[in-house]
């Protein structure tokens, strides 16, 4: 049965203004510390509802995207305790592949009795079925910063024979059973399978080619990528090319200003090939990376750095393969933002039919809930979740047109290249990173308000006119700088989630060249619990000296900001993305304002807020992430838990139990039976949702 999101809320906040029910937690006073308080009692305190996430638990390492072209269905998937994944044909709305979220694939096979980590699939593999190569884990611990134990990562095959619900590991041992011979790696995982006309070309293999990029890298030499291809139509044999790119231990590009650093180790390196409209076979070969570092002194098993990284580069063939980087940048900048996985999503797929989209390569990026583990004091069994996959964003390559030629646009090792000389002006290219246009689309189809355009010369905030009435809401803007603000120390931008007691500045400033998350007012709750991080976030985006009608300007600051109640996102100019966690704690902190800090003035133009964003699981296995069920069967009220995994103790269940059947009995519910039959059943697993958490 597919849920209306729209009409059953509704219903729901209905019965609930009659009748208000009692909330265990006071937000309207100074949060206590949250670690003491009962399992899952926070549920839904920071909890997203546009973003893609499992019913409840940890979510890992987004993997296994694929697009079924049976079904025109896009498949994504992520890691934890196995893998697994929901479908969707907008990439707005999911449904989950299993019930509650339950694994396609787990551990305990001969290959991997360990762990399953990440892998991909072919989309017509074996037989023509859903092909996934993953890394089978036989040891542990695996880290750049220990010894590696030969053979405790291999590479191993599974078919899907049912759409994708589940995946059959062969009955044979790993296609990949070793690093290769005499190399001392520090990791071997992550395979991406992929095609690329470019290396079919480079190492004369047939076109249509399958090839497999592993990650890991080098002791004492340097992060690297593996590359293999296939070497036989049943996908049994790969052939080792070689390291395909590898670069010194513990190096950078450039400075290190635009692209972060390479670190110790590669994790999840997805190869595409991008063009100006997305992805194609035959475009320039782009990389998607995460890096693995460590401040010093190097604390053993620990990776105190870690940077989601892009790199576009050229292929060339002397003796060996090898890839060789041509500019290179940062995927996202969140302090939490790692381990991006994506896949081609063609123009034949249900999503890009719908949009009129062509062929185009969307990435997932995965948001850790706690810092990957670093946070220490993070209530996550009060949470009942821990994670969320960010929203999905499609890529290409952008040009950024009419730039003055000067040392701003021809500063070399950087995250852009000149890719058209004019009389005085360049064209400049990059990675293009934006939202996705179908998600993109869903979130500003609610309700929305324009607020009047205003320049801006003196310091601290003046608040909107109007503000959203949730922390569910999308703020487009433009902000223009007069050329003396380039040697300047003003800082614009615009402040969110805020009240008398709470706020998170997001703003630009020139000094360097960044866009600034000030987190260190957004929650009341990171004063009373740890883990509740307020760190600051940075994103470096140069603004360029363009030119218009033959004037030149500071190019204009492009903003598209996400807030989905804890989740962050704020993406600009089309090249820049940063997600991180704004924990507001108070419910009347929803206030948007104009931030305005130094000398000078900014003008902000075009702001728009869209409320509500949309809710991502339609679904007969998940009407509502983490919910519980109400059911009246002979009389009896009774709890039906789908995803609480244990996390709530018999005592709290009982005790909620209880207090919702004295609840739903004031309420007048008819009896219904214990199947999934019609609304008002529905109705009853949305009033608890809502009640409970």
């Amino acid at each position: 049965m597919k849920l209306s999101s729209v009409m059953t809320v509704g219903l729901a906040n209905r019965v609930l203004a009659a009748n208000p029910p009692v909330s265990p937690i006071d937000y309207n006073s100074a949060p206590p510390n949250l670690s003491t308080l009962a399992n899952a009692t926070l549920f839904d305190t920071w909890r997203p509802k546009a973003h893609l996430l499992p019913p409840s638990g940890k979510i890992g390492d987004p993997c296994g995207q694929y697009s079924d072209a049976k079904t025109g269905l896009f498949h994504v998937g992520w890691l934890h305790d196995g893998m697994a994944g929901a479908t969707t044909d907008d990439l707005a709305t999911y449904k989950d592949l299993n019930p509650d979220g339950a694994p396609f694939i787990i551990a305990g096979g001969k290959n991997d009795p360990l762990a399953v980590f990440d892998g991909s699939v072919i989309p017509s593999g074996i037989n023509g079925l859903p092909t996934l190569l993953y890394t089978s884990v036989s040891y542990l611990p695996i880290h750049w910063s220990i010894p590696y134990t030969r053979g405790s990562e291999t590479q191993s095959l599974a078919v899907s024979h049912d759409g994708g619900r589940n995946f059959t590991k062969l009955n044979q041992g790993p296609m990949i059973p070793a690093p290769p011979f005499a190399v001392n790696v520090t990791a071997f995982r992550d395979p991406y399978v992929f095609q690329s006309s470019i290396l079919d070309k480079s190492v004369n293999s047939t076109k249509g080619t399958w090839y497999v990029a592993i990650s890991g890298g080098v002791h004492d030499v340097g992060p690297t990528v593996f590359l293999y291809r296939q070497n036989d139509a049943d996908f049994q044999y790969w052939e080792y090319l070689g390291q395909w790119w590898n670069e010194p231990v513990n190096s950078t590009w450039g400075k290190g200003d635009w692209a972060g650093g390479w670190g110790f180790n590669f994790e999840v390196g997805n190869v595409f090939g991008l063009n100006a409209e997305g992805y194609s076979d035959d475009g320039e070969i782009f990389i998607t990376l995460g890096t693995e570092g460590s401040t010093l002194p190097i604390v053993p098993q620990v990776s105190s750095i870690h940077d989601m990284l892009w790199v576009a580069g050229n292929v060339t063939n002397d003796d060996s393969v090898t890839f060789k980087p041509t500019m290179a940048g940062v995927l996202d900048w969140g302090l939490s933002a790692y381990a991006a996985a994506g896949k081609v999503l063609p123009a034949s797929s249900q999503a890009s039919k719908k949009s009129g989209a062509p062929d185009r390569f969307i990435s997932y990026v995965w948001l850790t809930g706690d810092l990957f583990e670093l946070a220490k004091g993070f209530p996550t069994a009060q949470q009942n979740w821990t994670g969320t996959l960010l929203l999905p964003r499609e890529l290409n390559i952008r040009t950024i047109p009419n730039v003055v030629d000067n040392e701003l646009s021809r500063e070399s090792l950087t995250s852009w290249r000149v890719a058209r000389e004019g009389s005085g002006e360049v064209d400049l290219e990059t990675m293009g990173i934006s939202i996705a246009r179908e998600t993109y689309s869903a979130l500003t189809s609610g309700p929305s308000f324009v607020e009047s355009g205003k320049t801006v010369s003196k310091a601290g905030s003046v608040p909107f006119n109007t503000s959203p009435s949730t922390k569910f809401f999308a703020l487009t803007a433009n902000i223009s700088f007069p050329a003396s603000a380039r040697d300047s120390g003003i800082q614009a931008g615009f402040q969110v989630l805020s009240s008398g007691l709470e706020s998170t500045t997001i703003y630009y400033q020139f000094s360097n060249e960044s866009i600034i998350i000030d987190r260190s007012n957004t929650s009341a709750a990171s004063k009373t619990t740890n883990g509740i991080l307020s760190d600051n976030e940075a994103g470096r985006l140069r603004l360029f000296d363009v030119l218009e009608n033959g004037k030149e300007k500071i190019e204009t600051l492009e903003l598209t900001v996400v807030v989905d109640n804890g989740v962050l996102e704020v993406y600009a100019n089309g090249r820049l993305a940063l997600g991180t966690w704004a924990r507001s704690w108070y419910p009347n902190s929803t206030d948007i304002n104009f931030f305005h800090n130094g000398v000078g003035e900014a003008t902000f133009g075009n702001v728009t807020v869209f409320e509500g964003l949309h809710q991502p699981f339609f679904s007969l296995w998940h009407p509502v992430p983490g919910c519980l069920v109400l059911v009246k069967y002979q009389n009896q009220y009774s709890c039906k838990r789908r995803s609480l995994c244990g996390l709530v103790g018999m005592s709290t269940m009982s005790h909620t139990c209880s207090r919702l059947n004295f609840w739903a009995t004031h309420q007048g519910f008819e009896p219904r039976g214990p199947q999934v039959a019609d609304d008002n059943f529905a109705l009853l697993g949305w009033v608890c949702h809502l009640y409970f958490f």
